[in-house]
């Protein structure tokens, strides 16, 4: 699993001429770093200064703290997932036979393979709504990790965009198509949220 592996080790492997991990995985560790700029920050706008926002840092604290391993969690689905895409197109095509199965193989290791990124854009669109709230009352000496767990969220979210574009370009069942399209658009609203909450820190950050 990821999340237990060594960074460099797991490093390695990104680096390495192997098809898994990649992006996808990538994306969800942006998601998981930035929940736990969250949660540090939330934990940092606690005690006697902060006591009249200390329930809400805790309750965001306490649910940065859940979508750590949960975006670990995807990181790990999205390289199986898409090690099956793989095993479907490496299927035998030299029949009429084989190359209909194979085909079938592949559309339905597609369609799973969508599953963690459409996932890694719900979790991090919390991560960026955490930071829109804690952006308001957190403790001014780090709220600047405010922005950065939004860039986070961002480059995760952005990352699961592109991983779907090639997903829907690959699928050829229309009705599923529409409706991997149809969630596009609330990725890119969450990227437009990300950049608020940035613009709200340097706002903060400067006054």
């Amino acid at each position: 699993m990821i999340g237990s592996e060594t960074l460099n080790d797991y490093l390695e492997r990104l680096a390495s001429r192997e098809p898994t991990p990649g992006g996808g995985a990538a994306g969800a560790l942006h998601a998981a770093q930035g929940a736990a700029l969250i949660a540090m920050v939330a934990r940092y706008t606690t005690g006697a200064r902060y006591a009249q926002h200390e329930e809400e840092s805790l309750r965001i604290a306490a649910r940065a703290d859940d979508i750590i391993p949960a975006a670990l969690q995807l990181a790990d689905d999205d390289e199986k997932a898409f090690a099956a895409v793989i095993a479907a197109y490496r299927l035998p095509s030299a029949s009429a036979e084989d190359r209909a199965a194979r085909s079938r193989a592949i559309q339905e290791a597609t369609v799973a393979a969508a599953a963690p990124p459409r996932a890694l854009i719900g979790l991090a669109t919390e991560v960026v709504d955490l930071g829109r709230q804690l952006a308001e009352f957190s403790n001014p000496n780090v709220i600047s990790d405010v922005a950065a767990a939004s860039e986070a969220a961002r480059a995760a979210i952005a990352t699961a965009l592109i991983t779907l574009d090639m997903n829907i370009n690959a699928i050829t069942d229309e009705r599923t198509r529409t409706e991997f399209r149809d969630e596009l658009h609330h990725a890119h609203n969450a990227i437009l949220a990300a950049q608020v909450v940035t613009d709200r820190v340097r706002e903060k950050v400067m006054a």
